[in-house]
């Protein structure tokens, strides 16, 4: 981790970037509630959290990441509404082959309305700061959750598959990400086969009513403490797991997987495939293109950028635009920076009116050492 004078100046030529745009320094606390982020954050950070517990057996953790920290922060202020914030200072993450205690900059844009606008700015001045930080040319990978959700969801691909698929993208495992769509397997479903087919997309009172007559005929009232209204709640939880996805439908969701490139002719190329497969993809790629004419007004290289529809990253809240930062050389596989829209974390925070957000975050240590 840098120290001494190379990490004061370099705190303030990128706090000196986020200060000109208006970005008012936040400064939470270092210890944080750990529920917070074990219910909103991806598994990839649950599982290097530092916890520790209080007197009353309440769970804390060492702050692993700004994001979360700042929103909380933000929502305690009275009237909170429109907010920018910079950061930096010291998180906390178990990662292998690198320090647990790392210096982490960035930026949260709170309460903005011209989404598209705001994420053209974090983005343009993250590579400004990393470019301060003496990186001025990385690899820049673009992404938007909300694309891939829209197909899913405009496929009728059931939720507990689709959960299973985005997880494999965010594992980065697309070539697997489809197989993903198939439920797991359970020695006992074979045994049940009839029964889950039997109740598969019906409604569910007269699902609900068909399972319980036949527990009655067999003359089943209660297995293991369970009802038979509790065994009939459980048949049709497995049923909409096994929801089936078709081979056409498979097809369509592994065509926008492969689609990446310019982002203007990814636009382009998803259009298409919207089109030819009858999804309605108009607000999200409306939204996409949008927002890649607000990068170029920032005068950033579009054509130099590489969007990818089967891109994610491991942060369970993002809801649309994400992007990393990523140093071009070889052997430098971890992002240097990376961030990304979250128009729903500040709601399930306690907001109790809609806020979205956009924020990212840089790892300073990584740029230090000149490699990832």
């Amino acid at each position: 981790m840098m120290t001494g004078a190379g990490e004061d100046s370099l705190a303030g030529a990128v706090l000196e970037i986020f200060r000109r745009e208006g970005y008012v320094r936040a400064e939470p606390g270092i210890l944080q509630p750990a529920d917070i982020f074990l219910e909103v954050s991806g598994e990839d950070i649950r599982k290097r959290m530092f916890m520790t517990q209080d007197a009353d057996g309440r769970e804390w953790c060492l702050r692993p990441e700004f994001t979360i920290p700042v929103c909380r922060d933000h929502l305690s202020a009275p009237d909170a509404a429109i907010g920018a914030y910079a950061y930096l200072g010291p998180v906390f993450r178990m990662r292998s082959g690198e320090s647990g205690e790392f210096l982490q900059a960035g930026i949260e844009s709170i309460g903005r309305g011209d989404a598209e606008a705001a994420d053209a700015e974090v983005l343009a001045l993250t590579c400004e700061a990393v470019a301060a930080a003496g990186l001025p040319n990385p690899d820049i990978r673009l992404g938007d959750v909300a694309v891939l959700r829209a197909v899913l969801r405009s496929l009728g691909v059931p939720a507990a598959a689709a959960r299973r698929l985005t997880r494999a993208v965010v594992a980065g495992k697309r070539a697997e990400a489809v197989a993903a769509l198939a439920p797991p397997a359970d020695a006992a479903d074979a045994a049940q086969a009839g029964l889950l087919a039997a109740i598969e997309g019906q409604d569910p009172q007269a699902a609900r009513s068909f399972v319980e007559g036949v527990l009655s005929i067999a003359g089943i009232s209660s297995v293991g403490g369970r009802s038979a209204s509790d065994i009939a709640s459980r048949f049709l939880a497995k049923a909409a797991e096994r929801g089936g996805v078709s081979a056409a439908q498979q097809d369509v969701i592994s065509a926008v997987l492969g689609i990446e490139g310019d982002p203007d002719d990814c636009a382009a190329r998803l259009r298409t495939v919207a089109a030819e497969a009858g999804l309605d993809l108009g607000a999200e790629l409306d939204a996409l293109e949008a927002r890649t004419g607000f990068i170029a007004a920032r005068g950033l290289d579009v054509t130099a950028m590489r969007f990818s529809a089967g891109f994610a990253r491991n942060l369970d809240y993002y809801t649309s635009f994400i992007f990393e930062l990523h140093d071009p050389a070889p052997g430098a596989a971890r992002p240097v920076a990376g961030g990304g829209r979250y128009d729903t974390l500040l709601g399930r925070l306690g907001s109790l009116a809609p806020m979205p957000a956009v924020g990212a975050s840089i790892w300073l240590d990584r740029l230090d050492r000149g490699t990832a």
